[in-house]
């Protein structure tokens, strides 16, 4: 055992541990290869791109306010009726509001959108 060093590993026992572990590696370096050839390249940038998210790019924002954002409407719950036409049901200040209102819906035809001021809620019947 004094031969073995102060932690009682024989030098040869640890390289012989090292040169097993090395080839093992090695065999799971060629498998991976092997199975990125068998796929194809896009496979190995989908992996790597789980990793490393690339920057996506945003549409511009409209240079002028639009009406939704200028605060001039009100946020209506409509109905839709058999022929088509709309009916508003309740009229709301906020977005918020209006789907807080909204949240419990079951009804498809019920249905919530902005409304600006000065157009009639005509627009709102189904084409």
């Amino acid at each position: 055992m004094a031969t073995n060093g102060p932690f009682g590993i024989d030098p040869e026992d640890f390289e012989r541990a090292l040169r097993e572990a090395g080839i093992e590696l090695r065999d799971l370096l060629a498998k991976a290869g092997e199975y990125v050839d068998r796929t194809s390249v896009n496979s190995l940038a989908s992996l790597l791109g789980q990793f490393v998210q690339p920057e996506r790019t945003r549409p511009p924002k409209p240079e002028d306010a639009t009406t939704g954002e200028t605060g001039s409407g009100v946020w209506v719950i409509y109905n839709i009726d058999d022929t088509g036409g709309a009916r508003v049901d309740q009229i709301f200040p906020s977005e918020l509001e209006a789907l807080r209102a909204h949240r419990d819906n079951t009804d498809e035809r019920r249905r919530v959108r902005f409304l600006p001021y000065g157009v009639p809620a005509s627009v709102l019947d189904a084409p």
